[in-house]
């Protein structure tokens, strides 16, 4: 025990000054670097500083869809996961006010009666003698005087620890947020391509019908009819693919939600929803020092180090006060009048640890470990926050190149499938270039479906990594 005698003029420090035997809490040092990456990937400048930090701009504000913003309302009052954590919050909240409550004594009211019969042979008389009285007492018990700060120190690990869960909720909100949108895109985008898989079966349904009569008439050749039956059967499958993936879409959106999402509010494809808010990545020191997962990470940081605090408290004496002041009567209603029994009742206790076989160096020990873990939980929440949007920049900085390029793409192969097709019915050329082209064409339009979701899944995936408000 001699090692932690320094601990002796720490705890005259308690008592004259009331502070807590916790070490002071100093922020660690975000290991990231100052900037976000560049190089070619980065190349739209998305990590510009200007415009509005994302933690400071709403989800109404980000999300401009009107329906997009009626589902998202409603998954916020009626998702279950985000009870739990709006119950979460209460339950710390309810710890916190014990934890506090411990600083002051709880004065109780007790009040009770005795009954009983002393045999004559014990109590020295002829006969048996019945002994009956009440007694009302008024006064406090265990009331721990906290010297060392051990309460305290308690109360403020409560108190970071009921903060924690309200940035888990923040954090679980804006999840929940982005998951909504990603849904609702997703479904926009499926049913968007379920619309030209439809529009293509109608399509080749119409070309299958003129070879059909040029075969009847000879003209076309078995080979070409066949080929043709492909792309109708092709694009059957793909309706009763993306049939299924809409109704998943839809299960997904309504499980989020909390609620039947109602028709109306569904979008239709991609190309009907608003434009999503453009952001700025602004820089990290002070976008990731906002983020609510991150700010939870510290907070049970500082939970951890005043629990240290707490530890090194229970190196010292502890000073419990018991007290009572009370009537006795032989009657009930005699405790009330003034001719009762009356006492009171004061005992200090103080108690110095000596020998505990180890157990208060242990339990410091402990906190000082669970400190050291909670300081590299807070240094990876650091990390993954970094990664995260360092991932969604340089997604955001390729795919504008892509949909440019997939846009030029369609274009061309649409071209293509003209010509092809116009060769084919003036006689020019085989089915099989015509069949080749029409392939390339719907592969370039599902691809560009792919693309555009990409990117607006990306605003939604940077908006939710920069602590979206």
């Amino acid at each position: 025990m001699n090692k932690y005698m320094f601990l002796l003029p720490v705890g005259i420090v308690a008592i004259l000054g009331g502070c807590t035997l916790a070490p002071k809490y100093v922020r660690p040092q975000a290991p990231t670097p100052a900037a976000w990456p560049t190089g070619t990937a980065y190349k739209a400048m998305a990590a510009s500083t200007n415009g509005p930090a994302a933690a400071d701009i709403s989800w109404r504000q980000f999300f401009t869809d009107a329906r997009l913003q009626e589902v998202i309302a409603l998954a916020l009052a009626n998702n279950r996961d985000l009870r739990v954590a709006a119950a979460t919050i209460e339950k710390t909240r309810a710890v916190y006010s014990i934890q506090r409550a411990a600083l002051l004594p709880t004065v109780d009211v007790v009040g009770y009666g005795t009954k009983h019969l002393v045999y004559a042979t014990i109590a020295n008389v002829d006969e048996a003698v019945k002994v009956q009285y009440y007694t009302l007492k008024v006064g406090f018990s265990s009331y721990e005087l906290d010297f060392f700060g051990r309460i305290r120190s308690l109360k403020a690990r409560a108190l970071e620890q009921y903060l924690a869960t309200e940035q888990a909720q923040r954090s679980m909100q804006i999840s929940l947020t982005a998951e909504i949108a990603g849904a609702y895109l997703n479904l926009a985008a499926d049913r968007e391509r379920l619309r030209l898989a439809q529009e293509t079966l109608d399509s080749q349904e119409s070309t299958y019908e003129l070879i059909l009569r040029r075969f009847e008439n000879g003209d076309s050749s078995r080979l070409d009819l066949r080929q043709a039956q492909t792309r109708v059967d092709a694009a059957r499958v793909d309706i009763a693919k993306y049939t299924g993936l809409t109704a998943l879409d839809e299960n997904a959106l309504n499980l989020l939600a909390g609620i039947q999402v109602q028709e109306e509010l569904l979008p239709r494809e991609l190309g009907t929803i608003a434009l999503l808010k453009d952001i700025s990545a602004g820089i990290p020191s002070a976008v990731l020092q906002r983020r609510p997962d991150i700010l939870q990470a510290e907070n049970q940081l500082k939970a951890a180090n005043a629990n240290i605090g707490a530890a090194r408290a229970a190196f010292f004496p502890s000073v419990i006060l018991t007290g009572f002041y009370g009537t006795m009567d032989d009657q009930l209603s005699g405790l009330f009048k003034s001719g009762s029994s009356q006492g009171w009742s004061f005992t200090p206790q103080i108690t110095l640890p000596i020998f505990d076989t180890g157990r208060n160096i242990a339990g410091l020990d402990a906190a000082r470990a669970d400190r050291d873990i909670r300081v590299a939980q807070y240094e990876k929440a650091i990390q993954t926050a970094f990664r995260e949007v360092a991932d969604a920049l340089a997604q955001r900085g390729t795919l504008r190149d892509q949909m440019e390029a997939q846009e030029s793409l369609v274009d061309a192969t649409a071209d293509s499938y003209r010509l092809s097709d116009s060769r084919y019915r003036n006689g020019n050329d085989g089915y099989l270039a015509v069949l080749d082209s029409q392939r390339s064409l719907y592969d370039a339009q599902q691809a560009l479906i792919a693309v555009r979701l990409a990117r607006l899944a990306n605003l939604v995936t940077l908006y939710k990594v920069l602590g979206g408000g």
